[in-house]
């Protein structure tokens, strides 16, 4: 209980754990920010990918089977 009573009656000790605290939890929102932002970017990409991959998967389906074996065949190794 002593310690406690210096700590609270020391006006340096609060200032420096104020500062102390006060760091941390600027550095624990800047932190969750980040990773909030890094989420959206990746799930913009995500569906950016999705996009291709479903209009990729449309143009195959609309083409004939004649074409489809025309198009595999240019694109692999003899």
């Amino acid at each position: 209980m002593t310690m406690l009573g210096f700590l609270l009656s020391s006006p340096t000790l609060i200032a420096i754990i104020g500062g102390v605290l006060a760091a941390l939890v600027a550095f624990l929102r800047g932190n969750s920010r980040g990773v909030r932002r890094e989420r959206e970017i990746q799930a913009k990409a995500e569906q950016k990918a999705r996009d291709i991959a479903d209009e990729v998967q449309s143009d195959v389906g609309a083409m004939s089977r004649d074409q489809l074996r025309a198009e595999l065949a240019k694109r692999t190794r003899p």
